[in-house]
């Protein structure tokens, strides 16, 4: 699994596909903005777990805005550590997963509660995900560095 992390609007995405997926590679997008604000009401089954789909070996799976989800989890009080957990296993056993996330911790704490719980769950999934990630690349601007 490959970990990519950056502000917002800082081109992460088009990094990703720039820099890291070969020109002869196929590659899907899942896009986890679909699980922000309700977006996936009646489609309660894709928030039991979004990733239950077969994955294409011939394919590289990136996950964007992986932020999102757990805002998600979150919004719909389910256990946090487990859906990490299960994402964890889900990473290892797709290996070249690229994950693309925003770094929500800098600037101003939130007054709000909510906020600041999903300000923290995002960071510590984040560490998470680059203790196992083989590569880290943080992007600011549109460049890459590597950091891991």
């Amino acid at each position: 699994m490959k970990l990519v992390i950056g502000g917002v609007a800082q081109g992460k995405l088009d990094y990703v596909l720039e820099n890291m997926i070969e020109e002869s590679e196929k590659y899907d997008v899942y896009d986890c903005c679909f699980l922000k604000d309700n977006a996936c009401n009646g489609k309660a089954s894709n928030m039991e777990w979004p990733w239950d789909f077969a994955i294409d070996d011939e394919r590289v799976l990136i996950i964007d805005k992986f932020h999102y989800f757990i805002r998600a989890v979150l919004e719909k009080k389910l256990p946090m550590q487990e859906y990490i957990l299960k994402f964890m296993q889900f990473a290892e056993e797709n290996p070249d997963t690229i994950v693309i996330a925003d770094e929500i911790g800098n600037g101003i704490v939130p007054l709000d509660a909510f906020e600041r719980e999903y300000r923290e769950q995002t960071g510590r999934a984040e560490i998470l995900l680059a203790k196992k990630a083989d590569e880290v690349i943080r992007v600011i601007c549109g460049i890459g560095q590597k950091i891991k």
